[in-house]
This record gives C-alpha cells, structure tokens and sequence, in this order.
C-alpha cells in the first residue's frame, strides 16, 4: 500500500514478543540530518515502547546511506546483537547516483541479513523530495523509524 494510503506508524500487535532481552543496533545515516535523525527518534521510542531497555539499544552513525551495508555487516556479525536496524534518506536529484545508491544499499542489506540470518532492516526513505522525507520522518505520513523499528520486533517473534 502506498504510504499516502497509510501512516508508516500504524501496526498491529500480531507477532510481538518479549524483547526486554534483545538487543539491537541502529545505525544512522549522517547525511539528510534533519531527516535521519526524525528516523531515529522514531525507532528508538518504538523500541522502547515495545519493551527494549535503553541499555539494549546500540546507535552507530555512518556518512551515507551507501555505508549502511558495511556498518550492519560489522553489526550482525557481533552474536549479542539480535537485530540491524539500518535507517538513511536519499532524496532523488538530477543524476543517476540516486538509482545507484538506492540499488545498492537495498541488495547490500538484504544479502546482510541472509549472511548472518538474522534481521537486518531496511529503514531507508528514498523520496524525490525534501518535503516527501520530512513527511515520512514524522511528518503527515507517519515516521519510517516506527515501521523500521516493529518490523525488527516481529522479524524476533517469528
């Protein structure tokens, strides 16, 4: 569904465990600022809404979105660590660097999480615009961080 059609901080309460015990590492784009750091916000609170203690919740920050995949390889691969959040925004411009960066981070976390069979999530917006981020970084569509954060929590309760 379209986000338009739905806010990014909905979800039902199916799937969700005990994750008092979990840990969990969120990296964090440096780039877009303003709009990652929303991101993280949002993640974060959800983690511990949802029964995370602070002291299980790992922040890394990186430059871009492209060292996203490099930086939850290095995360996964640590055993105490139960789950990758990785959150980013790369907003499209006029050349092709946005399609490139985009293809790799999405095939670069995805074949993270298979290597190391655990959840690795994809919490990058790829909006074309600056205003389009904001509104799924908190905004009128929700936060991006929330849906980011409960879908590492279901991935533990499946």
């Amino acid at each position: 569904m379209a986000t338009s059609l739905k806010s990014l901080s909905a979800h039902s309460s199916k799937n969700i465990q005990d994750i008092s015990k979990k840990t969990f590492g969120i990296i964090v784009s440096e780039w877009n600022e303003d709009v990652t750091e929303a991101l993280f916000s949002g993640a974060f609170q959800t983690l511990l809404d949802n029964g995370a203690k602070k002291e299980n919740i790992i922040r890394k920050n990186v430059p871009g979105s492209f060292e996203l995949t490099l930086a939850a390889q290095w995360l996964a691969q640590e055993e105490s660590i139960d789950a990758v959040i990785c959150l980013g925004c790369v907003i499209q411009g006029e050349t092709k660097h946005f399609d490139f960066i985009c293809d790799a981070v999405a095939h670069g976390i995805t074949n993270v999480s298979l290597k190391y069979n655990k959840p690795v999530i994809f919490g990058v917006l790829t909006p074309n615009t600056q205003q389009q981020a904001m509104d799924r970084a908190g905004g009128k569509h929700g936060n991006k961080g929330d849906e980011a954060a409960i879908t590492a929590v279901k991935m533990l309760g499946f």
